[in-house]
């Protein structure tokens, strides 16, 4: 015991600084938004892996009771979507772009806030609050759970201002759940898998780290609730008065204490629910704050990331995916009675036009590209829902595609534009053709090509025949199934809704989908 009693003394003698208060209320506020946008985002595909197939019945963990069937196209990644309502996710209402944005912005904030904390603990001393100075910490802490389970409370001079047990949890909180958060989220990235392959392996692979990453999240919770619990249990008028007065402990002050604690759970509460409602007022406008605040971080770091899956060889045959998710189905007659008669006709006849702002616009048939170039390349395709697959796909570069035309000086943009539509529009007008825009670092990446064809077998219809964009530094939505045509474009704001892309102007996207 006597170890105890000096750092109680010690952590007297430290106090109750106010920026342990302010870090700790952020904290909370960061924390219940991370976990309700990342709800937003487990509802988009809600079965959890530890394979990077994700094929049926694999899951080890499910939030639907449907089941999937393995027939290709018979029941796909959309239709597994489920819609939340505001007051439980950020923002609610199946709206998974603003979700991913609300979710990016406030790892930013939450990781700054923990650097601030963590600096300053260390700075200030105050790291001897959770950080255990003696072996006889174990021992106390066995003690103290012996207390709890039997529903007991430890005296108070076991308290500095945590008993041993609280102590340690703080401890792993801190230092290990927290960092375990931060190391998994960026596997989440397709751009950051491509470029460093080697760094999903340290989690046993990309569904792996998205397992891990929501196992911490639940520990999260477990923890704050049973936080609250112990604060508002264990000696209730001594933790009061520490956290929300920054003083020892006065009877005195412990009503002012208690004001401030259902103030600060209030204005907090109050900002979650907020923040869903408010987002789905003006969702449009929500995208474009929540991704432009995160523009420049996203520039500085992840645009410098191309995918390098091919050059390592990351995967082999031995690696696709024997089931693999699709998103869409191919279009029918009255979305494309183009494409359904070149499909009727084995798309013998089929012409990829690539025009917009050049000298001279061209058009090429399978044969005519496969004779520019052709590669092959075994990657893992990465959906913002959270699903993975490996496939081979087969094609010819975008770069050796554009190099056959010559661009006009105002050529800043590609668009690549499918004969399929869009499922929706923004204003509910008449669905138009899907499309996405590149920029030209994008459209000139070693594995952004356009595939002709899958796992050796010409591309079949619902992965988008007979050919389709792959860029694999990106999330799915920007490789465009069914492509009908290649543009260079002025600007991407002049197209659509001006955001870049179909799945940006209807589905609340980010243009650089690199993470």
């Amino acid at each position: 015991m006597v170890p105890y009693l000096q750092a109680a003394s010690s952590s007297t003698e430290l106090g109750f600084p106010w920026w342990l208060q302010v870090t700790h209320l952020l904290n909370f506020l960061f924390l219940g938004l991370l976990v309700r946008s990342g709800w937003e985002i487990l509802a988009s595909h809600p079965r959890l892996y530890w394979r990077n197939d994700c094929g049926p019945g694999t899951e080890w963990l499910k939030f639907t009771k449907d089941e999937v069937p393995r027939e290709v196209g018979a029941f796909t990644a959309r239709d597994d979507q489920r819609d939340l309502h505001p007051l439980v996710s950020l923002p609610g209402r199946a709206k998974i772009g603003i979700g991913r944005a609300w979710h990016g912005l406030v790892t930013a904030l939450w990781v700054l806030n923990g650097l601030i904390y963590v600096v300053l603990l260390f700075g200030t001393g105050q790291w001897r609050r959770i950080v255990p100075t003696s072996w006889d910490v174990f021992g106390e802490a066995w003690e103290s759970l012996k207390v709890y389970a039997g529903f007991g409370i430890p005296s108070i001079e076991h308290f500095q201002p945590y008993d041993a047990l609280q102590e340690i949890m703080y401890f792993l909180v801190v230092f290990v759940l927290a960092p375990l958060m931060i190391v998994t989220g960026p596997v989440m990235s397709p751009a950051v898998v491509g470029r460093y392959p080697w760094y999903p392996k340290l989690f046993g692979g990309r569904q792996a780290a998205r397992s891990i990453h929501f196992l911490g999240m639940a520990a999260f919770v477990v923890f704050a609730v049973t936080h609250v619990a112990l604060v508002l249990v264990v000696h209730p008028e001594h933790n009061l008065v520490h956290m929300m007065m920054g003083e020892e402990y006065d009877p005195a002050l412990v009503g002012q204490a208690v004001t401030r604690m259902i103030i600060g759970v209030v204005v907090v509460v109050a900002l979650w629910v907020a923040a869903s409602y408010l987002s789905l007022v003006d969702v449009r406008r929500s995208q474009r704050v929540l991704y432009g605040l995160q523009a420049p971080l996203k520039r500085f770091v992840l645009n410098r990331m191309t995918s390098r899956q091919r050059a390592a060889q990351v995967f082999t045959e031995a690696d696709i995916s024997p089931f693999h998710w699709v998103n869409t189905r191919p279009p029918d007659l009255q979305q494309s009675p183009d494409w359904v008669a070149l499909h009727e006709n084995g798309f013998d006849g089929f012409r990829l036009e690539v025009g917009g702002l050049v000298r001279e616009p061209r058009s090429f048939s399978i044969g005519d590209l496969a004779a520019i170039a052709a590669q092959d390349q075994i990657t893992m395709h990465t959906c913002m829902q959270g699903w993975t697959g490996i496939a081979k796909w087969s094609g010819v570069p975008l770069r050796e595609v554009l190099a056959q035309v010559e661009p006009l000086e105002d050529a800043n943009y590609v668009m690549v534009e499918s004969f399929g539509t869009a499922q929706h529009m923004h204003d509910g007008r008449p669905v138009e053709p899907y499309y996405t825009v590149l920029t030209k670092d994008m459209a000139m990446e070693d594995e952004t090509i356009l595939a002709w064809g899958m796992n050796g077998e010409p591309l079949p219809d619902m992965y988008g025949a007979p050919l389709r964009l792959r860029t694999e530094s990106m999330h799915g939505y920007k490789m465009v199934k069914w492509v009908r045509s290649v543009s260079w474009i002025r600007d991407y704001k002049e197209v659509g809704d001006g955001m870049g892309g179909t799945r940006e102007d209807s589905g609340y996207q980010d243009m650089d989908a690199r993470i």
